[in-house]
């Protein structure tokens, strides 16, 4: 059984920092790596379906975008010093999502930066990095 972690990344200088610690961390013990990006998606009740329709469109169109010039560049910079890296973008809850993609993947571990593109929400009810170290079922490391 190969050997996989998972990286959130938000586009912070912080979460590019945990990439290149999770690389550090994957040579080591030859192991690869799955860069993780989370849009997140506020669930919207009592839609009409026309509105649903719409959602799902926009949905569609962000997450092609996201693809295009957030993660296949992103990839692209680290290819050229680690080749066992690939990307995958959802949408939901950014804790969830990643313990999710972690599960679905085999990850034994996940890399987030202690700080990052975070709201005043997080800082009341808790960061992604607090959240992820209090739930997941793999280890966490957080980045400083």
């Amino acid at each position: 059984m190969s050997i996989k972690f998972v990286v959130g990344y938000d586009g912070s200088s912080a979460s590019e920092a945990a990439i290149a610690f999770a690389i550090k961390q994957a040579k080591l013990c030859d192991a690869s790596l799955v860069v993780a990006h989370v849009l997140e998606w506020s669930p919207y009740s009592f839609l009409t379906k026309q509105e649903v329709e719409e959602r799902h469109r926009r949905r569609k169109e962000e997450l092609s975008r996201a693809e295009e010039s957030v993660m296949k560049p992103l990839i692209a910079k680290y290819q050229k010093d680690f080749d066992q890296i690939e990307g995958v973008i959802r949408y939901g809850n950014i804790v969830e999502v990643l313990m999710s993609i972690t599960k679905d993947v085999g990850a034994s571990q996940i890399f987030v930066a202690r700080t990052g593109k975070s709201s005043f929400t997080d800082r009341v009810f808790g960061s992604v990095a607090g959240s992820l170290a209090a739930h997941a079922d793999v280890p966490v490391t957080i980045i400083p």
